[in-house]
């Protein structure tokens, strides 16, 4: 059932361009009742809730963590569930990720994104809101 499936990728222009002038080439495009039941699906509530929430969610998480007793440098993201995270000095990526694991926490290291990465480690608010509140708890009881 070809073109029965739908995605979308969000990014640096010139990326995205030459994307969509590898795509045009390669593919025949999405059937069109497929593309109409993506625009329902996106516009739906339980959709649109969700948005809201994942941004409510993320940003009280963000408040508990660069708050000053948290100590951590970090911006609030606009569209993602992702936080990155400086590591505090003296510890790089793969040091924070295993002191955070002796807490029971589980981070990715940036250096793993690359030599820009290093220096920052990346939480992912895809867990619900209890089980966010206890890691960021956890994180904000280890002494740096």
């Amino acid at each position: 059932m070809t073109g029965w499936r739908i995605g979308f990728a969000v990014g640096n222009k010139e990326a995205i361009d030459g994307l969509s002038g590898i795509k045009s080439n390669v593919d025949s495009g999405v059937f069109q009742a497929i593309q109409f039941a993506g625009i329902t699906a996106l516009r739906s509530e339980p959709v649109l809730r969700a948005q809201d929430d994942g941004r409510l969610h993320g940003k009280a998480r963000l408040h508990g963590l660069s708050n000053e007793k948290a100590g951590f440098e970090l911006d609030i993201p606009k569209a993602s569930f992702y936080l990155w995270i400086r590591t505090p000095k003296g510890y790089s990526s793969a040091q924070l990720a295993t002191r955070l694991l002796e807490k029971g926490v589980v981070v990715t290291p940036g250096n793993g994104f690359g030599e820009p990465g290093e220096g920052y480690f990346r939480i992912a608010l895809t867990q619900k809101k209890e089980r966010l509140e206890e890691a960021m708890q956890r994180i904000k009881s280890v002494s740096f």
